[in-house]
């Protein structure tokens, strides 16, 4: 096994996309000399936010709304907020540039090496790459129109409403309006309306419309809140060293989530702490094994248990493995050019670990 610390020509290595145009063949033939040079992985953590923003407007009529209407929670002056709605942590694997490797097989041997399409290796004699389970990520949503924004608010405004100056006149009027548009449903359910729709269908709009009417109306008095969401995906390469609460982004009750240097916003922030040390595999005689002779190199990582807080509480974690804080070894590459019993082998995309060996026969 030979560690690669230049960037070295592979332009002689047969390079082939398979079916599913997702990975790329690397296959050791005449004109590479039969050996193969790849990027072992450094693992990236994605670190999903999904931040809810929050605004709130009064009403026209908000010093009426307990007169009126007997609303007591009226908003009575506009504001934003924003809070963090869900985290979601990750990991994908990025070639690490300092850790190229050459790996020497057989002369003769039709032995390949499947990359993924960020390039990082994840089989090894076989087209049936790692199935990556994919975790279903939040969606950002806009906000919902409020009642006042509706084309029902404009049929509620009546033209005595429209022509009066007075501020207390018109709260009166809508306030009136609001206990007609009641009773107008209240006579509907009951069969009492003089204009009944002649079918199901037509009774269900006209009462939708007149609860919408009624919707637009009670926001003059109530005030509106309007709620949305904001996604990013921050990817981040740790390296060996603990980290302790590195601010992610900020969360602003008016732009969202926003860059780490932006202090208009409430910190989110990660911490790492290593939690899981690997060693190298022992011989038969308890000894740690020797990285074989032009060996197949693949990582055995590490394990870290990653916290993402905001406004000073813990809002998620989980544990996972990390390349680069683990220890790289290697298989013989007699493994996999045994004419008897080839072997094949399936990666860890993102930490290059190993996740199947086995004769290609029996390969699950």
């Amino acid at each position: 096994m030979k560690k690669i610390l230049a960037i070295s020509a592979i332009s002689a290595l047969a390079i082939m996309p398979v079916a599913s145009q997702t990975a790329q063949r690397l296959t050791a033939n005449k004109a590479s000399e039969y050996a193969l040079i790849y990027s072992l992985p450094v693992t990236a953590l994605d670190i999903t936010v999904e931040a809810e923003l929050t605004e709130r407007t009064p009403g026209e009529f908000f010093n009426y709304a307990n007169r009126h209407l007997g609303i007591t929670d009226a908003i009575r002056e506009p504001g934003r907020s924003a809070t963090v709605r869900s985290v979601t942590i990750g990991t994908h694997g990025e070639p690490d540039e300092n850790s190229r490797w050459q790996v020497q097989f057989k002369k003769g041997s039709a032995a390949y090496i499947m990359l993924d399409p960020r390039g990082v290796p994840v089989a090894v004699n076989t087209d049936k790459t790692p199935e990556i389970k994919s975790v279903q990520l939040p969606v950002a949503r806009p906000a919902a129109p409020s009642p006042l924004e509706t084309e029902a608010a404009r049929q509620a405004v009546t033209q005595e409403m429209t022509r009066s100056s007075s501020t207390a006149k018109r709260a009166e009027l809508a306030a009136q309006r609001v206990f007609e548009l009641r009773e107008m449903r209240s006579d509907l359910l009951s069969g009492q309306s003089d204009n009944t729709p002649p079918d199901g269908r037509a009774m269900q709009l006209v009462l939708d419309n007149l609860s919408a009417q009624e919707a637009a109306l009670t926001a003059m008095f109530a005030g509106t809140t309007k709620t949305s969401t904001a996604v990013r995906t921050i990817s981040i390469v740790p390296d060996s060293a603990e980290i302790d609460r590195m601010v992610l982004a900020r969360i602003s009750p008016v732009d969202g989530i926003v860059g780490a240097d932006d202090l208009s916003g409430t910190p989110l922030t990660l911490s790492l702490r290593i939690s899981g040390s690997p060693e190298l595999p022992l011989s038969d005689k308890g000894e740690p094994k020797r990285f074989p002779k032009g060996g197949f190199a693949y990582n055995i990582p590490g394990e870290a248990t990653v916290e993402i807080s905001y406004d000073g509480e813990t809002i998620a974690s989980a544990t996972v493995p990390l390349a680069q804080l683990g220890i790289t070894f290697g298989l013989d590459p007699d493994l996999f050019t045994d004419k008897k019993s080839p072997s094949m082998l399936q990666l860890d995309p993102a930490t290059g670990g190993i996740l199947q060996l086995a004769p290609i026969e029996i390969q699950q």
